[in-house]
């Protein structure tokens, strides 16, 4: 069973640990920490990408993307803030990122779609950015960007209407007419042919 994290001592030690990473060039290296698992924190990332902690909306975006930086999501599905020497499990609705906006360049299977998330992460979809598109609990399609290691980003309305813009028809996997969009050279499904 998981413990309850005592929530002023894990925000402090998470906060102490994520500024030490600021001054380091990329990401740290979470997916490579194998600290001991600590319990859980009342913090909760929502469907609409505020962060929550204790039920009090965290309004501090520089601690909102220091946290950001050291989140892990694991194969078990759970997402943790992670360090050298503590792991907290915490709770995301949907994704921990949104990706709030979508470029295109070039055409058919030469086209790069690049998303941008909120935490300024950019990434070009193809192999080792998959998107996926999966049905969300009001029944309208939610689709999801690749990020890092586990991580995704929930694309917002306005940018999945972007997206369904450069939509083409084409096959799904189940050999099936699909509509999708072409990313490097790989082709990704957003929804069956109407």
């Amino acid at each position: 069973m998981a413990r309850a994290v005592p929530e002023q001592n894990a925000m402090q030690s998470l906060l102490k640990a994520a500024e030490e990473t600021t001054s380091q060039t990329g990401y740290p290296p979470v997916e490579r920490w194998e600290p001991d698992y600590c319990g859980e924190m009342d913090m909760v990332i929502r469907r609409d990408g505020s962060w929550w902690h204790e039920g009090t909306r965290i309004g501090r975006e520089k601690l909102i993307r220091l946290f950001a930086r050291i989140l892990r999501k694991d194969e078990d599905g759970h997402t943790y803030l992670v360090t050298p020497v503590e792991k907290i499990r915490i709770t995301v609705e949907a994704a921990p990122f949104l990706c709030v906006r979508v470029d295109a360049s070039g055409e058919g299977q030469d086209q790069r779609i690049a998303f941008l998330t909120n935490m300024d992460d950019a990434v070009v979809a193809g192999p080792e950015h998959p998107l996926r598109v999966e049905i969300g609990p009001d029944g309208e399609p939610e689709p999801f960007i690749h990020i890092r290691g586990r991580l995704e980003a929930l694309i917002t309305r306005a940018a999945f209407y972007d997206l369904a813009e450069l939509a083409v028809e084409g096959e799904g996997a189940d050999g099936e007419p699909a509509m999708g969009v072409w990313s490097c050279g790989q082709f990704f499904v957003l929804g069956p042919k109407a």
